[in-house]
Formats: C-alpha cells, structure tokens, sequence
C-alpha cells in the first residue's frame, strides 16, 4: 500500500524535536529515529530538515549543544533542552493540540 506523502510544518517539526529531546540529550540521528519510532514510520524527518530546525531551535536558545560520543564511539553533537525550550514545548504543545482538534473537527463534519 502506498503511503501518503506528509510534509511536516515547521511548527510540527519543532514541537517533535522538543518532545523528542524532552527525554534526554539526543544527537541528530535520534531525534530523526525518535520520531520515525514513535509515530510508525508516518514521520520520516529529512536530514536537512532537521539540522535547520536544530539550529534555528539554539539560536532561540530552546536547546542547546555540546559534543559527546556516540553509541558506537563515533564524535557527535548532543542537543538537550533548556528551560526556554521546555517552555516552548509547553506553549507548542497546547497550540498544536487545539490545531489539531479544530482540524480534526472540520474532517469528521459530513
């Protein structure tokens, strides 16, 4: 069966990084595979995508970066969220929720 093609709004992109690295620090990859892991595989998180969402997100200073090594001893760069960012995914979070519900209305309307 042929999957729908689903383009990711920023503002969805940034709220799933957040909640994402609202678990822990998390280099690229693993948020990219968080959040293909969490939704089935609906969400596929282009590379570049990420990286632009990522940096735009610490210059906002939501989250922030430092270098560590990765699970197979390779050099990588970590995100972790900030208190900013954990406010951000508070506020994110409501806002897209009730996004969510009014369109979610407007679909089940016969």
């Amino acid at each position: 069966m042929a999957r729908p093609e689903l383009d990711l709004l920023q503002g969805t992109l940034d709220v799933l990084i957040l909640k994402a690295l609202s678990w822990g620090p998390r280099h690229g990859y693993a948020v990219a595979k968080w959040i293909k892991e969490r939704t089935g595989g609906v969400l596929l998180v282009e590379d570049r995508a990420l990286y632009v969402a990522l940096h735009r997100m610490e210059a906002r200073e939501w989250i922030a970066a430092e270098w560590g090594l990765s699970d197979n001893n390779r050099k990588a760069k970590y995100y972790l969220l900030t208190a900013a960012g954990r406010r951000a995914l508070r506020d994110k979070h409501g806002a897209w929720c009730s996004y969510a519900a009014a369109v979610a209305s407007v679909l089940e309307t016969g």
